[in-house]
């Protein structure tokens, strides 16, 4: 039998050894809520990915709200936003109940954090406070009456208001991405170029973009039946006290299995949560300008 005085002594330096290791305790998890149960891409799939890419790093707990399906009543749909640091939509379809959408805009003007993920962007064309919380999105119906296309001249960000549809993509591809703010704490300690699993590279976004800050971005090559432009594809966006970090990237398991992805996701959605990122290690394996890097996270 060990004296209590040994036992104290071995406990003490098994939560030092913890410490030191970067462990995060289950206290220091922030809380997450993952929304899907409608979207025009394979959610059924993505979204156990979702979970499992935040919580493979330690500092996250996901819970999932999966809605109706599509047409079916939503007005007994309403999550518990305020248990949550951070949500995370995985979901583009029928409009949130007003309830729901009011609990929602409240939650993130007073400090909530908001993660909005590829086809996310496609939702709610109808909902002014959800436009503005992601400064740009596409399709269902935006034009220029939604806002201008963001747009990038000698380095500079610009607001054009050309008329024309809102949201666009060409063909599946690997392309480059380029930090545009490469000391945002998203971003910092990254490659400046890493090349991206094949995924849709959305293009001709459109949205209010009030309080943007675009931190990486991409080329959208004509060649793929791209805009020929510059796009924002990493954002990140202050909406009352709360912040928001939206990826355009993310489309199926390719795009979701990418280093880059899963990095950016991870920091992403700690940053929306806190203003901070402590995730800042950045992966051996992450990929460069010339070759794309995966990772399984089923």
């Amino acid at each position: 039998m060990f004296s209590p005085f040994f036992k104290s002594i071995c406990f003490s330096m098994i939560a030092m050894l913890v410490l030191s290791s970067g462990g995060v305790s289950a206290q220091d998890q922030l809380k997450v809520l993952l929304i899907d149960g409608q979207n025009n891409h394979n959610w059924k799939q993505t979204s156990p990915i979702l979970i499992n890419i935040l919580e493979k790093s330690g500092r996250f707990s996901v819970d999932r709200a999966t809605s109706p399906g599509k047409g079916k009543d939503m007005t007994r749909f309403s999550p518990d936003f305020s248990k949550y640091d951070v949500i995370v939509s995985n979901y583009n379809g029928d409009l949130w109940a007003e309830k729901m959408r009011k609990n929602f805009v409240t939650y993130v003007k007073s400090g909530g954090g908001f993660v909005c993920v590829h086809a996310a962007n496609n939702s709610f064309p109808q909902w002014p406070e959800y436009n503005q919380m992601i400064g740009l999105g596409g399709w269902g119906g935006r034009s220029e009456k939604s806002g201008p296309y963001v747009r990038f001249r000698k380095g500079e960000m610009v607001l054009d208001k050309t008329p024309g549809r809102g949201g666009s993509h060409g063909a599946r591809h690997e392309f480059v991405v380029e930090s545009f703010d490469a000391d945002h704490p998203i971003m910092k300690g990254l490659p400046k170029k890493w090349l991206h699993t094949a995924d849709e590279l959305y293009d001709r976004l459109r949205g209010p973009a009030r309080n943007l800050n675009v931190i990486a971005t991409a080329y959208s090559d004509s060649k793929t039946r791209g805009s020929g432009e510059v796009e924002p594809i990493l954002m990140v966006l202050e909406y009352g006290k709360g912040r928001i970090f939206h990826t355009t990237l993310g489309h199926d398991v390719t795009a979701l299995d990418c280093i880059g992805f899963q990095t950016t996701l991870q920091r992403g959605t700690e940053w929306a949560a806190t203003e901070k990122v402590t995730l800042n290690d950045v992966p051996a394996n992450f990929p460069d300008a010339a070759k794309s890097s995966s990772r399984s996270s089923k």
